[in-house]
């Protein structure tokens, strides 16, 4: 096994967690939305809307994408009004509802209390650092990562609106790598999802962390996708790699 240099995060349910209940923040978020539309002459029915728009956020992790395609919610927003009369919106329309909604959706995102010492003391051992995130609008990530502070511990932020393509697809893990300039052997990834960060990471060859804090884990059987370690906290984690690293040491002894 190569040395690991680059370890790469997930960041919701990894680096940030959700704190209270979704349903009634996703129906306020709604509201929002529709009140920028509102204002641009874009008149809907908050019902029926947020059954078929909002439907879409509830669903997004629910199940995945056909083929690891990412679908964002521009593209979803766009689409929904123009099947209910409103041809042509304006980009600048739609962006601004979405981030209407994304300020409300935003404040539910909190930091893990060990994500900040973690990252600080993978940096100080000189691993480099990166982020890799499914998610249907990526100003919605850089805006999570920026009111946290995250930002600076990572030389890159990947992102599966902006790049089309989501976990576990290899193409995002190697766009990411490429990025960095290394191979799969050098790099552990750490995620709380085990058919997207895991089965992801195990097809390239990344090595696989697995952080169960957040976790949906199901209280018996076997695991359909074996991670190559587990953790149930951020704070584990370099420790682990320590571990790791003196491993690959004693092999080649």
């Amino acid at each position: 096994m190569s040395k690991i240099g680059v370890v790469l995060f997930d960041l919701g349910s990894t680096l940030v967690y959700s704190k209270d209940p979704w349903p009634p923040i996703y129906e306020q978020a709604d509201r929002a939305l529709s009140e920028v539309l509102g204002r641009a002459g874009i008149e809907i029915d908050p019902a029926a809307f947020y059954t078929e728009f909002g439907g879409f956020i509830r669903s997004y992790y629910d199940k995945p994408a056909e083929d690891n395609i990412e679908k964002t919610t521009f593209i979803v927003l766009r689409d929904i009004l123009s099947r209910k009369g409103f041809q042509a919106v304006p980009d600048p329309v739609l962006r601004a509802a979405l981030e209407a909604l994304y300020a409300v959706t935003q404040q539910n995102w909190y930091l893990e209390e060990d994500a900040i010492p973690t990252l600080e003391t993978l940096k100080s051992r000189g691993y480099r650092l990166g982020l890799i995130s499914n998610t249907s609008d990526d100003k919605n990530v850089q805006g999570i990562v920026d009111r946290w502070g995250l930002r600076p511990f990572f030389e890159t932020i990947v992102t599966s609106a902006a790049l089309g393509i989501r976990k576990p697809d290899v193409r995002i893990f190697r766009f990411a790598l490429d990025r960095f300039r290394i191979q799969p052997e050098a790099a552990a990834m750490v995620g709380d999802m085990l058919d997207a960060d895991v089965l992801g990471a195990n097809r390239l060859g990344i090595y696989s962390i697995w952080i169960t804090r957040r976790a949906q884990v199901l209280p018996d059987g076997e695991l359909a996708t074996q991670p190559q370690a587990v953790v149930t906290a951020l704070h584990q984690i370099p420790d682990l790699l320590a571990e790791v690293e003196n491993d690959c040491a004693d092999g080649l002894a």
